[in-house]
């Protein structure tokens, strides 16, 4: 009889979750789709003493914490760690960012102990593991950015043609759009998609200078501003802008170039002494045992780390040259 009964219940179940899965699934997943694309062309969510009538569709707030998103958004570092997301192109949240900081702090924190059982050790592994996912999505910005930046005078040449053909500017934006790759092509249909919806030009465009804060992009929001204003030919201006991209790249790759002995020496500096500990902890173990196992050679290696770091982004600045 129990046997019956349990047979009864797992196959109603089953029929009752087929039946689900094939009413409401279909439903969810659309409104899922939907949802994304919302968000695709929304603005960020401001104040609501300050919000802007120029939001098509106000940012859904998401995320493991939502008060702590709604309370993010409300202050201007919340308001620059989501510009720092949407730019790296990761689809997270500010809470999101937020938990996973102070998860990898607490861990960081506790593997300082573990190993040094000094408390400015514990300190400062908890602050390098709480900035870790700040510098990751700074990491993808930058990457992200570049990329947009190789393919952007390819987007120019995509404008340029479709304009030169006959059709608008608004149209010419959709087919750049549709014909061009991550990260160059979702970023021109975010811009179509907010004009499209309502959103003035000039506002849409400003935006997107704002999404990807390169020069070559404001350069190109500034000139498409200036045409539309006083007139002139368009086509001619994006060809124009596209070979002044093109030889600001060449100048860069010869930065590069010049500043490759900075970069590798910076990398060497940073490197030998961890490797020069490591070898030497094999070879003689008892001369390198103070250094790890005495407080006064904890108390040097924390100090010899934090050296290392602010040498290595020393040189990084000094070989950093703007173009």
């Amino acid at each position: 009889m129990a046997l019956a009964a349990l047979v009864f219940v797992a196959v109603t179940g089953i029929a009752l979750g087929g039946y689900a899965a094939v009413m409401y699934v279909p439903g969810l997943l659309a409104q899922r789709r939907f949802d994304r694309r919302l968000r695709d062309v929304s603005t960020e969510s401001e104040p609501e003493s300050e919000a802007s009538d120029q939001t098509v569709v106000k940012r859904l707030v998401e995320g493991p914490l939502p008060a702590v998103d709604r309370f993010m958004a409300r202050t201007q570092a919340g308001g620059w760690l989501g510009r720092l997301i949407e730019q790296s192109g990761v689809r997270t949240t500010v809470s999101a960012v937020m938990v996973m900081s102070v998860i990898i702090a607490a861990a960081c924190a506790l593997t300082a102990h573990a190993f040094a059982r000094l408390p400015f050790a514990s300190l400062g592994a908890a602050i390098v593991g709480g900035l870790l996912p700040f510098a990751w999505l700074r990491h993808r910005r930058s990457s992200r950015l570049k990329k947009f930046e190789e393919q952007f005078p390819e987007a120019l040449d995509v404008l340029s043609r479709a304009v030169r053909a006959g059709h608008a500017f608004q149209s010419a934006l959709s087919m750049a759009a549709d014909e061009l790759p991550a990260p160059v092509g979702p970023e021109l249909k975010k811009t179509f998609e907010q004009q499209n919806y309502g959103l003035p030009l000039r506002d849409a465009l400003n935006q997107l200078s704002e999404r990807v804060a390169i020069l070559d992009v404001r350069f190109f929001v500034t000139a498409v501003l200036i045409q539309r204003d006083t007139g002139g030919n368009l086509a001619e201006i994006l060809d124009n802008l596209a070979h002044v991209v093109r030889e600001r790249f060449k100048i860069q790759r010869q930065v590069r170039v010049h500043t490759a002995h900075g970069r590798f020496t910076g990398y060497v500096l940073l490197a030998l002494p961890a490797f020069l500990a490591f070898a030497l902890s094999f070879l003689n173990g008892e001369h390198m045992g103070p250094l790890f196992h005495e407080h006064m050679g904890r108390m040097m290696l924390t100090g010899a780390l934090g050296l290392q770091t602010v040498g290595y982004f020393w040189i990084r600045k000094v070989i950093k040259i703007e173009v």
